[in-house]
């Protein structure tokens, strides 16, 4: 299977706090791959090394056959990655000064150099996609948070990424409007869509993503097919994390 991303010995420290403490895996095309551990256990440095957001300090890492191990991208490179690598943040970061279309359209324009009908034809594409067409001309403060996160899906798929990052994404939203971004996911992933998740949500964790990867103090304290190893860990540590989980979502019912 051809790999989407792969990462050898990673290393990330700022300052004197090491956060990724040579961290080893691989993620094939095509496959869902959930991120998860404990608060600060360098989850979400992790997904942005993935896209350069952040620069690893050590050791070996490839997004789609660009080499990232590198101190310096050229503007090239770095461009080519921007555009093959969409990210979905915990924030929706839209424009609040521009309608929902121009969102979405701002960026195929400026990067891809699309015309004004190609992006709009994308934007309708994509806004279809997560359900939300008939959006098109409403402005972010006229969406909830869970329109607002598929408006922020929708404008990464206009620049028909090859890999989709997702931080949390449902980490800012109301418990009843988590569905509707996890039911838009879970359609990319049975498209074929490459997606790695940092998340909080087991049970898409198990039930969505071929692969989990659990984070501990930086470190991969276990790795492997999501359902077996969130179903049946075999590290003390993970059944500690998804005994507590539990414990909170019966608390919090």
């Amino acid at each position: 299977m051809e790999k989407a991303i792969a990462f050898q010995n990673l290393e990330k420290s700022f300052g004197s706090l090491k956060v990724l403490q040579g961290v080893t895996g691989e993620i094939d095309k095509g496959e869902v791959t959930a991120i998860i551990g404990s608060s600060g256990c360098g989850k979400s440095t992790l997904l942005r090394c993935f896209n350069r957001l952040e620069a690893i300090n050590g050791g070996s890492l490839t997004v789609n056959n660009i080499d990232l191990s590198r101190p310096n991208l050229n503007y090239k490179q770095l461009r080519q990655l921007r555009t093959q690598v969409g990210m979905v943040f915990q924030q929706f970061n839209l424009f609040p000064h521009l309608s929902v279309l121009e969102n979405l359209t701002l960026a195929p324009r400026q990067v891809l150099g699309k015309t004004q009908k190609e992006s709009a034809q994308l934007a309708g594409t994509y806004l279809d996609k997560v359900g939300l067409f008939d959006k098109a001309s409403a402005y972010p403060e006229q969406l909830s948070g869970g329109q607002k996160q598929r408006v922020a899906i929708a404008r990464s798929l206009c620049m028909n990424p090859q890999i989709m990052l997702f931080d949390e994404p449902t980490s800012a939203l109301d418990p009843e409007l988590v569905g509707e971004v996890l039911q838009v996911m879970q359609q990319l992933a049975a498209d074929g869509m490459t997606m790695v998740v940092v998340t909080h949500e087991m049970q898409f964790a198990r039930e969505v993503a071929n692969r989990a990867i659990f984070l501990n103090k930086g470190k991969i304290e276990e790795q492997g097919n999501a359902r077996e190893i969130l179903t049946n860990p075999e590290s003390d540590r993970l059944r500690t994390f998804l005994s507590r989980l539990n414990t909170q979502v019966t608390s919090n019912a």
